[in-house]
This record gives structure tokens, C-alpha cells and sequence, in this order.
């Protein structure tokens, strides 16, 4: 019984890894990048993720890049003086100490301008993304391209490229 439960653990354990969708570059924790897939008429498509910063010290996101592009960037969503949502670029975004900062539809997102490949941009398929820390330093991820937005942010996805 119990060589049938490691043989069992050591076949399910390769596939927990490949679905884990979770990483680390010093303090920071970057859970789940996510994107839309890249509807046919679109010219860009925006990435989400969450990071957790665990540590004592606050950090920063510099910059994003992708070999899928030539030119990634970081925005957020803001209101307008006239009052409707607005995306702008923003040269970097904080990541206080202790705490998460969500990348998600209408908030900061990471936009991929103008890809070089649709194909990599449909469902099912990931693409590299990495992302340039003040402290912590670089981390790549692989972000999971999908037909619609996790359960948890399916109601609040209002942004539209």
C-alpha cells in the first residue's frame, strides 16, 4: 500500500509543479499572472498578477519585458476630472512592506504593446514575462493566456482595449 502511494505521489507530483503558477524573487511572492486572450481586432493586451511583498521594506516594479513584444509597459486605470476611468502609463509602481499590491482589470495592469506573435496570445497557451525589481531583482513568469478572467475577478473585468 505504501509503494502504491509513493508511486502515486511521485506521478501527480510533476503536475502540481506544472500547474503551480506561483513565484518568488526575494521578498516578493508574484501569485497567478494571468491575460486575457488576444481578441482579432485588438493591438495590445494587458497582463494581471498579484505581488505580495513579505518583507520589511518597501520595493518597487521598474519596468516589464517580454520577448513577445518590443515594448511592455506598466499602467494603471484613474479617474478623469470628467469623471470616466482613464489608463495611463506609469513609470514604476510601489510595493509596500507588508503588503499585496493587485495587478487586475481597471487597476494597474501590464500592457503588452503591439505583440510580435498572436498565436502566443490564444487560449491555453503562457508567455514569458519578467519583471525588474529596485530590491528584489528580476523574476521571470510565465503568464496563462485565457478565454476569460479568473472566477474571482470575472465581475470586475471591465477593461477593453
Amino acid at each position: 500500500m505504501l509503494k502504491q502511494a509513493l508511486v502515486l505521489a511521485a506521478l501527480l507530483l510533476p503536475g502540481a509543479y506544472a500547474n503551480a503558477h506561483e513565484y518568488s524573487v526575494g521578498d516578493l511572492h508574484i501569485a497567478h499572472p494571468w491575460s486575457l486572450e488576444l481578441p482579432p481586432n485588438a493591438p495590445n493586451v494587458a497582463a494581471y498578477f498579484v505581488v505580495h511583498n513579505n518583507g520589511k521594506a518597501d520595493d518597487r516594479l521598474l519596468s516589464v519585458q517580454s520577448p513577445i513584444t518590443d515594448d511592455a509597459q506598466l499602467h494603471e486605470h484613474v479617474m478623469s476630472a470628467a469623471g470616466a476611468m482613464k489608463m495611463q502609463h506609469v513609470p514604476s509602481v510601489l510595493v509596500p512592506a507588508g503588503k499585496d499590491v493587485v495587478f487586475a482589470p481597471s487597476a494597474y495592469h501590464v500592457m503588452i504593446m503591439q505583440p510580435k506573435d498572436r498565436s502566443l496570445l490564444t487560449d491555453g497557451k503562457r508567455f514569458p514575462l519578467t519583471l525588474h525589481f529596485e530590491k528584489a531583482g528580476d523574476v521571470t513568469v510565465d503568464v496563462a493566456v485565457q478565454k476569460q478572467p479568473p472566477a474571482e475577478q470575472a465581475a470586475a473585468h471591465e477593461h477593453t482595449h
